[in-house]
């Protein structure tokens, strides 16, 4: 087997080891499936010892505010203060540090109110739903509430409830600019409440499910970028560790450029297609956005050169650099920013052409020739100057697009796997958390949770909670998988 490939038994593997930390994670928390009847609402059919509590009813709602910013005595002091951007850049659930501070004179002439630690943080416009526990005081900006529990919630259990609620809480918003939360309709809001004790047995049993699936899923973003990876070094390699009979030239040497800048096409709702920069990816074109040009205009819109099909598609500005490949035999015009380049075929493969634009070495050349303050794009004039390199032997060529269409199409089966898995495993946290709001989640069979496991977060620091183990082998990433060296094809 070639160096840089992938079996198909290795692409089997992989995903067989993913599925299995997904099962293990499915048995630790005797999860159900996700049929539409386990999805509905059982607030009828609560345990023995639930009760239905407003939220209102078990905590303190307080409106944050933002002193005067033209006024530097408010700032730059030592009470944190948080607004929902900061929430949305959080990637723990938990935070004790803010880009900006206020003053405590700042805190008294404004609307701000300092939350307590251990209150629920929640952003209730721009946008409605991200959340985090505060484990030092902390005051926000009027587009955050603090909710500080009562002795009858658990704070985690809260958050919890939050977290699988966010739809419901946009749902609840109202505003015609942007929608925003009101103190009233949060109070408003309906959680099931078991005893204490309960809670935080769920909290405990949540906790040691969402870090084991956090962890397979950090292994699954992890292998989905090893992936594309794969692929990159391996494409990197070829263009850089160039074997003999390599030929050196400037790119308008054996490669014709059909430009269409500088006219804008009239769109119609159909006829022919129009290919746009927005179309032109990495690689690929995308169907979206549709947009068409009528048929009729098809012959005058195209006269400075119809593609063939094998032509590559580049784009010159926003963004400067996407490559792709025309696929197919139907009729495409093409829109502003976009060149069609038709290499000579009896000396490049115009499938190589594409995997050479797409090499790192030839798309840093073309990337440094680029200018423009707002918008970066490449003047024809340079772009036909950047120096290109590829075997002389059109056989040669031929090997090096086989194996990298055969690579690619093992990396895009490893990614779209990894991607499922992804989907999959935010689903599978959906459902936990609705089997856990109905009363049905249960602890894992021989499962021990100590009391220390269940502590409310005032009493213990986050990084101390306790977590299930489970088989790390199971979703072991893909980098320590892979074989560290790349080399170019053979016979190149």
């Amino acid at each position: 087997m070639k160096k840089g490939k992938l079996s198909e038994a290795r692409l089997s593997e992989l995903k067989d080891e993913q599925d299995l930390a997904t099962k293990k994670i499915l048995k630790s928390s005797n999860q159900v499936n996700h049929d539409s009847d386990n999805m509905q609402d059982t607030t009828l059919s609560l345990p023995k010892g639930w009760e239905i509590k407003k939220l209102g009813e078990i905590s303190e709602i307080l409106n944050g505010g933002t002193p005067k910013t033209n006024i530097a005595e408010y700032w730059d002091g030592d009470i944190h203060w948080i607004t929902p951007a900061d929430l949305g850049k959080l990637r723990k659930p938990t935070v004790d540090d803010t880009p900006r501070k206020i003053t405590r004179l700042g805190l008294e002439k404004s609307s701000a109110k300092l939350f307590p630690i251990n209150s629920v943080i929640l952003s209730t416009r721009a946008p409605i739903g991200h959340l985090a526990i505060n484990e030092v005081p902390m005051s926000t900006n009027q587009g955050c509430r603090g909710i500080v529990p009562s002795k009858k919630i658990d704070t985690w259990y809260l958050y919890y409830f939050l977290k699988k609620n966010v739809e419901l809480l946009d749902s609840l918003g109202t505003g015609a600019t942007f929608k925003e939360l009101s103190t009233k309709s949060l109070s408003g809001v309906e959680i099931p409440l078991p005893p204490l004790p309960e809670q935080q047995r769920i909290v405990s049993i949540l906790d040691k499910a969402f870090a084991a699936i956090d962890k397979a899923k950090a292994n699954a973003e992890q292998n989905l970028k090893n992936a594309k990876e794969l692929f990159e070094s391996y494409l990197q390699g070829v263009f850089e560790k160039k074997g003999d009979g390599w030929e050196e030239c400037n790119l308008e040497n054996n490669i014709k450029l059909i430009d269409y800048r500088g006219r804008t096409p009239e769109k119609t709702e159909s006829g022919v297609r129009l290919i746009t920069a927005k179309n032109v990816k990495l690689g690929y074109l995308q169907l979206e956005p549709q947009e068409f040009i009528a048929e009729d205009n098809y012959e005058s819109w195209m006269t400075r050169g119809i593609p063939d099909v094998g032509d590559v598609i580049f784009t010159t500005e926003a963004p400067l650099a996407n490559v792709a490949q025309i696929e197919t035999d139907e009729k495409l015009a093409f829109a502003q920013r976009i060149i069609v380049m038709q290499p000579n075929r009896k000396k490049l493969n115009p499938t190589f052409l594409k995997y050479m634009l797409l090499s790192r070495p030839i798309r840093k050349r073309i990337l440094e020739k680029g200018t423009g303050a707002t918008v970066v794009g490449i003047k024809s004039s340079l772009l036909k100057k950047i120096a290109i390199n590829f075997p002389k032997s059109l056989k040669v060529q031929q090997i090096i697009v086989r194996q990298l269409d055969a690579l690619r199409a093992e990396t895009q089966k490893l990614e779209a796997v990894y991607q499922k898995k992804i989907e999959d495993l935010e689903e599978l946290k959906k459902s936990i958390l609705q089997k856990a709001f109905a009363g049905e989640l249960r602890s894992p069979e021989g499962a021990e949770y100590d009391s220390e496991a269940a502590t409310p977060l005032a009493k213990k620091k986050s990084s101390s909670i306790k977590r299930a183990e489970y088989d790390s082998e199971a979703a072991t990433p893909l980098a320590k998988k892979k074989s560290s060296s790349i080399k170019s094809p053979e016979g190149v």
